[in-house]
């Protein structure tokens, strides 16, 4: 990993810088909030550490510039301000975590690597699900097939959603109530042939091949063509 540290006790910072060094990851120190928020700004970092009480840019200020600049780079504050107004001040500011001072550097490592996992996994995440020639634009909550946008409504693209992620699985009216629509619903309700009844009309009809089957007597079932 690649570590920003900005802290303005040079004892404090060079301890940190150490541990990380001999924890194998390299890490860049600025002793105040400006030249850390100028380092920030330029240089890509893993993970920034920072103190809230700094010489010329605060901690906090720091961590709502580079987040208004669309900067989401984990970051865990240590500070010797440890009440709780003062940790929930820093988490709402921007901050993936909070430890106070005095610290053990061993402690800070372990939540380092949480809050850089974490942003790992979230780049990693799901942003899109294709289906033959359907596709499902997770960002931007687009749907089109064969390079036709579809307009769906929120319950009916929630629904595409849910079958598009159990592609290959049969998918059961209770498992549909569960998870769209969240038991708001008497499980007598025609309200899922309803929906089915829509989307199939939406992004079936007119194409080569049906996406949604029906499996009688036990729910829906969408497979890949390309698969089959």
């Amino acid at each position: 990993m690649k570590i920003l540290i900005v802290e303005d006790d040079t004892t404090v910072a060079n301890y940190i810088h150490k541990g990380f060094q001999d924890s194998g990851h390299s890490a860049d120190v600025a002793n105040d909030g400006k030249q850390g928020l100028d380092l920030a700004s330029s240089k890509n970092y893993d993970v920034i550490v920072l103190d809230r009480m700094l010489p010329f840019v605060d901690g906090i200020t720091l961590l709502n510039t580079i987040r208004a600049n669309g900067d989401q780079t984990p970051a865990v504050i240590l500070s010797a301000k440890n009440k709780v107004e003062d940790r929930v001040k820093g988490l709402r500011s921007g901050a993936d975590d909070y430890m106070t001072k005095p610290f053990a550097f061993e402690e800070l490592l372990a939540r380092v690597e949480v809050v850089a996992s974490r942003q790992s996994a979230s780049k990693t995440a799901l942003t899109s699900i294709e289906l033959g020639d359907l596709k499902l634009d997770l960002i931007n909550r687009q749907v089109s097939r064969g390079g036709q946008l579809i307009d769906l409504q929120s319950k009916e693209f929630k629904l595409l959603e849910y079958l598009l992620k159990n592609k290959g699985k049969i998918v059961t009216r209770t498992m549909l109530l569960e998870k769209v629509w969240e038991y708001n619903f008497d499980p007598q309700t025609n309200v899922i042939d309803v929906h089915i009844s829509r989307l199939r009309n939406k992004i079936d009809k007119g194409f080569d091949y049906p996406i949604i089957e029906t499996i009688r007597g036990s729910g829906y079932l969408v497979t890949d063509p390309n698969q089959a």
